[in-house]
């Protein structure tokens, strides 16, 4: 595969907020990555200036190798599907996605054709003739994304394209947006703030702070290494322990009371974190509590979760741990003393 965009040290200011700091991110051909991040962390603002809403203050945009710079938006090898999907109200649904082929001067026989494929291809050729008024929230999102991809465009922008759905529906539209994806071809870069979703629906996630890329890696890549202290606490909400590798090469943890063995070397006297997965700790009444990756403390809360409990426990040197704990299994109630043990694997050392 080519690269299809470059970013090349991006920097984007809103009067004294700096919305994107020097990024730098490339995706090939075919590739479907998504930007995660908090709210202000530049998502939003990224996508605006690969479509070209908004101008970038220092660095390139490249699509298809060539520089965007003063290219409007219509004019980009590109198209984007907004949050609100921004649909014409008094257009019927056959002449919303006809609309930009119409725009670009197609015979009448070819429009037809390529609006009729592609209705068919999100399972709304009965509902052509339709105004967006009368769909529901799916069905407009599903028209949304085949008038952007009717033009048959290398690249599609979406902004949070299934936050508007509720949870169900969220979940099956999702799955319909990656097939569509992978039957066209066309690469995606997707704003969502819904870990689960970037997770399920992205070949790659990039992770932004504060305008940053943090990270971007394939998803089992980036949940079970987690280069910085940020990423692991923002994916899943991992357990951070923070210590001193002593020379004995374990790591002292004091404030979780217990000492770590991790599968990389950190040099005596150093500093170190290490991000924890609360489905990696087993928990148990308590017991002798074994020298190393393990530690006991008090359960203080139990919550039910649907597919396990999600325990808090207040550990002896004070901090707490979040245990994910299988629905099967049974849960102390709380106030009871409980031991906790995970396998040396568990320990991901983070680089920050």
């Amino acid at each position: 595969m080519s690269v299809l965009l470059a970013l090349e040290g991006v920097s984007k200011r809103f009067g004294a907020t700096l919305a994107l700091d020097g990024l730098s991110l490339a995706m090939e051909r075919g590739e479907f990555v998504a930007l995660l991040g908090g709210s202000g962390s530049g998502k939003s603002t990224l996508l605006r200036v690969i479509a070209g809403f908004e101008a970038p203050e220092a660095g390139r945009v490249l699509l298809d190798g060539a520089d965007q710079a003063g290219v409007p938006p219509q004019a980009r090898p590109c198209a984007m599907v907004f949050q609100n999907y921004a649909l014409f109200p008094h257009l019927s649904v056959f002449d919303n996605v006809a609309y930009g082929l119409r725009r670009e001067g197609l015979p009448k026989l070819d429009i037809a054709a390529r609006v009729g494929q592609a209705l068919a291809m999100v399972g709304l050729e009965a509902m052509a003739g339709r105004r967006p008024h009368q769909l529901s929230g799916g069905q407009r999102q599903r028209v949304a994304l085949v008038r952007a991809l009717v033009k048959r465009p290398p690249l599609v922008l979406l902004d949070e394209p299934l936050g508007a759905l509720d949870a169900g529906l969220r979940e099956a539209t999702g799955q319909e947006l990656r097939a569509l994806q992978r039957a066209t071809g066309s690469a995606f870069v997707m704003v969502t703030h819904d870990q689960a979703e970037a997770l399920a629906l992205a070949d790659r996630v990039a992770v932004l702070e504060a305008g940053r890329l943090v990270q971007c890696a394939p998803p089992q890549e980036l949940y079970e290494s987690p280069a910085t202290r940020f990423v692991a606490g923002f994916l899943g909400g991992a357990n951070v322990l923070e210590g001193v590798a002593g020379t004995d090469g374990l790591l002292h943890c004091p404030a979780a009371g217990c000492t770590l063995r991790l599968t990389t070397l950190v040099p005596p006297g150093s500093r170190a974190a290490v991000a924890l997965r609360a489905e990696r700790i087993t928990l148990s009444a308590e017991g002798e509590l074994p020298p190393e990756n393990a530690a006991t403390g008090v359960l203080r809360g139990v919550t039910y979760q649907g597919a396990g409990w999600l325990c808090t426990v207040a550990l002896a040197g004070g901090q707490t741990l979040r245990v994910q704990v299988p629905a099967d299994r049974a849960v102390p109630p709380p106030g009871v003393p409980v031991l906790l043990e995970w396998p040396v694997a568990a320990n991901i050392l983070l680089a920050e």
